[in-house]
């Protein structure tokens, strides 16, 4: 038996937008022939797309949220790892991917989810599993060859209004860019009029060089044949007294009408037999040029999602938010043919927009108000703009445009969790040089900086948090034994100051532990505000806190220990003292390590206790 011809047929990545419905349908059409498995009564069935997104339950309950163990499982199954199990504390789920017929991709997940109580049997999901993909692939297999069917019936009817054309006509057809529609419809024109004057009055802008391609003006909309053909969507037809037959015939398409075709000619030589064929020349280019613009269109889209895709692959790539503003600047410059990009940032202190990238050295580490200039738009709108003309519409002043001698300007806001952080402004010497598809292109791609700036600040709390002490607000003890590793590999020599409060225990059971917390705060801001910005302070552990002072000899460092302890004393509420270690080590020393200098600072803090404290002792 010869197999169905449909049957080989698949869905594609380019089907994946429009799968959603179809999968819901197909998922309700299993649902109805499984009605009577006990399983329905145990837990409940769900549908979930590639990425493990809901699409359906059995449940019908679309705003309940899917448990752990149905999460883990469908996660599981999505990333192509095979069928899944999971069990939770009081939660079982099974997850069963969903394979294509071609290529064997993931394009859904099929999943079942009940309590513990009630045990699973995979191979029992797995079966339920291919009888949705059969349901799935019934409704494809309809759908397909119904949009066959749609197909071949508009072809049918196409190829009924293409025999009356003429020849000249049908090449229209095979050119796939509007210039090119353009110049052929006027050479047809020619060929089959040669005695006759025509003209095309398009509704769009377009630059095509012939002169007989003019835009389309309203004058007078009553007199003018022209914008009667265009307005009504009806050919006109007009006899001078000098004898001369004008015809406008609207050149429409499926979508919209793009502008009038116009002809002149003597009332000898023509014969009103050819309207007809002139009017099925004008429909015909109207046809010819929509599709063309729409293969232009199409084509621009595809560009600008393979762009959107390589800017998001490579804006995830850096964590780090100083790279991620150069680099979308730089892509900017490239995707727009722009003279000059300008990335800001808002400052949550400062409440200012500071300058993180920009090709004008001049703007470089600049700061804004959020009421001046296109920043202060932008910013108060939340939505992006577009100034064709800065000379001749300024509408606010702006550096930028002013310094660069800029004209045309785009602009979008960074938007992250519904607040504008940042703004982007990209600018060029030209007037009208940006279009409304640069200002959509720049409201995707602004989206998309949105995100990766998310991610580099969520990476950099999280960094912070882990290497931050959370009473103190100084560095983790690991994060400083990792530092003084480091530049012990590249320094010659440094120092280390490690402090412990007198008596802290006293002040703890006098005062509590409260009070004792704000003194270890207290005696770490003095710390903070005692030493550079590139030495390391952390907490030891307990009330010992440690600084390591990178490039500082020992001497030195007894004396910013001094400065420390001076200062304790003087400014801590309730007053305490602290005594200070100090070691330091050199290249030349046999065994250089973290260790070995922490613990020449530990026996000197341990002699300075001994001394009876509040005092420093060098190691």
């Amino acid at each position: 038996m010869q197999p169905i011809w449909f049957r080989g047929e698949d869905i594609s990545d380019a089907d994946e937008p429009l799968l959603p419905p179809l999968l819901e349908e197909s998922f309700r059409q299993w649902e109805r022939e499984a009605a009577g498995l006990a399983l329905f009564q145990a837990g409940r069935f769900v549908l979930l797309d590639k990425n493990a997104d809901r699409l359906a339950a059995t449940d019908r309950a679309p705003s309940e949220r899917e448990g752990a163990a149905l999460r883990e499982a469908s996660l599981s199954a999505a990333s192509g790892r095979g069928p899944s199990l999971f069990e939770g504390n009081d939660e079982a789920a099974a997850a069963v991917p969903v394979h294509r017929r071609k290529d064997g991709a993931v394009f859904a997940v099929f999943a079942y989810e009940s309590s513990v109580a009630a045990p699973l049997s995979l191979s029992e999901i797995q079966t339920c599993a291919l009888h949705f993909r059969s349901c799935f692939y019934l409704h494809f297999e309809q759908l397909f060859v119904k949009d066959m069917l749609l197909q071949q019936k508009r072809a049918e009817k196409e190829a009924g209004r293409r025999e009356a054309l003429f020849h000249a006509a049908k090449r229209l057809y095979d050119q796939i860019d509007v210039s090119s529609v353009l110049s052929e419809l006027l050479q047809s024109l020619e060929q089959l009029y040669p005695s006759s004057e025509a003209h095309l009055y398009l509704s769009q802008d377009h630059l095509n060089g012939d002169p007989r391609v003019k835009p389309l003006v309203f004058k007078n909309a009553e007199r003018d044949i022209v914008a009667k053909a265009f307005l009504n969507g009806k050919a006109v037809t007009e006899r001078d007294r000098d004898g001369t037959v004008r015809l406008a015939a609207p050149m429409t398409g499926k979508q919209a009408a793009y502008g009038v075709l116009c002809m002149s000619t003597d009332r000898e030589r023509w014969d009103d037999s050819e309207l007809p064929a002139f009017l099925l020349l004008a429909d015909t280019s109207g046809s010819a040029f929509e599709n063309a613009k729409l293969y232009e269109q199409s084509n621009l889209l595809i560009n600008e999602l393979r762009l959107i895709n390589e800017l998001t692959k490579r804006l995830n790539q850096s964590l780090r938010l100083k790279e991620i503003f150069q680099f979308a600047a730089n892509e900017l410059l490239t995707v727009f043919d722009a003279d000059y990009c300008c990335v800001l940032q808002l400052d949550k202190e400062t409440k200012q927009f500071v300058v993180m990238s920009c090709n004008f050295p001049p703007l470089a580490s600049e700061q804004f108000s959020p009421e001046y200039g296109f920043c202060g738009i932008v910013y108060r709108t939340r939505e992006p703009m577009i100034i064709s003309d800065y000379w001749h519409t300024r509408v606010v002043t702006s550096k930028l445009m002013d310094n660069t001698g800029s004209r045309s300007l785009i602009a979008a806001p960074i938007i992250v969790d519904g607040e504008v952080v940042g703004i982007i402004l990209v600018t060029n010497k030209l007037p009208n040089f940006f279009s409304y598809e640069n200002y959509k292109l720049l409201q995707v791609m602004s989206t998309h900086i949105g995100l990766a700036v998310t991610n580099a600040s969520l990476h950099a709390e999280v960094r912070r948090m882990v290497i931050t002490d959370n009473l103190t607000g100084l560095h983790a003890r690991h994060y400083l034994n990792e530092q003084i590793q480091r530049r012990q590999r590249k320094d010659h020599f440094g120092s280390l100051i490690l402090v412990d409060i007198d008596y802290f225990k006293r002040v703890n059971d006098s005062f509590g532990h409260q009070v004792g917390d704000r003194i270890l705060i207290q005696v770490s801001h003095i710390i903070s505000a005692s030493i550079r910005q590139g030495d390391i302070a952390a907490r030891w552990g307990g009330e010992e806190l440690a600084v390591y002072l990178p490039g500082i000899r020992a001497e030195q460092a007894s004396r910013i220990a001094e400065r420390v302890r001076a200062r304790v004393q003087e400014e801590t509420d309730p007053v305490v003292t602290a005594s200070c270690g100090v070691s330091e080590w050199t290249f030349e020393d046999e065994k250089i390590s973290v260790e070995s200098l922490f613990y020449r600072a530990d026996m000197a803090l341990y002699e300075a206790k001994n001394n009876g404290r509040n005092c420093i002792i060098v190691g």
